[in-house]
């Protein structure tokens, strides 16, 4: 250990400076900020091209925009970011953990497993976790109606929720160490929409391989002080933006303050632009490159 530099964990940069310089946040962008899940998909290739023209340091990957599992295409989206100098940040996939039923549990605990190896196969280092949900309300347009809270399923508690949770993440422990992709547990609804919610989880978990992942545009409601909540175990960060008009909902949202609020705690890994506007892709990110550009030099 070099002298001045301080001990940390991954998920807990609390040291606002190291050896005299300021943490440097990198600037990536999701590959779902060109894809919202709607028409044919937006190849990733197009995606890492847009990234290098902007002058970004990473892409963000969809798992659902992958346009196939087979190592030859994983190993032709790694060369091809490489070639155009980007960083592959994270891999974001689908799964819910919050399930009565042990077959379904185990269903998605095995599809985490794969997509860990996925990622590793990738070089990627990082993969989003979802909590789940309880889906009593089915549509997810229903759900952003109502600002992302559904009722319990009826004959159970919260608390067998959290259970399920932590249960379906120590499965999956063990494949994300020995393929060194770090978990981050983002607060994308379900039982991640509280910033106590997620603290519980992480807490409760308990391992150097489980991060949490900021979702800028996630908690609806005074989103500030949650996100400074959870900004001192944040290992990955997705900023929403919504020129154009949100596809749900937009969020007037001050990424002056939030650049701060990741300053304060000596963030300096990556803000990983994800815009759900419906302006058209390529002048959406980069205008929303623009205003975290801005935001980021503010800081200096």
């Amino acid at each position: 250990m070099f002298a001045g530099m301080a001990t940390t964990v991954p998920g807990q940069l609390m040291t606002k400076q190291v050896n005299g310089f300021s943490p440097r946040i990198k600037l990536s962008v999701s590959s779902y900020s060109y894809w919202h899940f709607k028409g044919d998909k937006f190849p990733l290739e197009k995606v890492i091209d847009h990234a290098a023209e902007l002058g970004l340091e990473g892409v963000d990957i969809l798992h659902r925009q992958m346009e196939s599992e087979d190592n030859a295409y994983l190993q032709k989206i790694k060369k091809h970011a490489f070639l155009n100098g980007i960083a592959l940040t994270c891999l974001s996939i689908h799964q819910g953990f919050v399930t009565p039923d042990k077959e379904e549990l185990q269903k998605n605990v095995d599809h985490t497993k794969k997509c860990i190896e996925l990622a590793a196969k990738m070089g990627i280092p990082c993969m989003r976790l979802n909590t789940g949900r309880w889906n009593t309300i089915k549509s997810f347009d229903e759900l952003m109606k109502n600002r992302g809270v559904e009722p319990i399923l009826p004959g159970y508690t919260e608390d067998d929720g959290f259970k399920w949770c932590a249960d379906g993440i120590r499965q999956c422990l063990k494949t994300a160490e020995d393929n060194g992709v770090l978990l981050a547990l983002e607060n994308h609804w379900g039982l991640g929409s509280t910033p106590e919610g997620m603290l519980r989880l992480y807490k409760d978990v308990n391992s150097p391989w489980l991060g949490l992942l900021m979702d800028t545009g996630n908690f609806l409601e005074d989103p500030y002080d949650k996100l400074r909540k959870i900004a001192p175990y944040t290992s990955f960060v997705q900023a929403k933006t919504y020129y154009g008009g949100g596809e749900w909902y937009s969020l007037e949202l001050d990424y002056n303050r939030i650049m701060e609020i990741l300053n304060n705690i000596g963030y300096k890994g990556y803000v990983s632009i994800e815009f759900e506007g419906k302006e058209a892709p390529y002048t959406g990110v980069k205008k929303s490159v623009q205003m975290l550009r801005k935001a980021l030099s503010a800081l200096s």
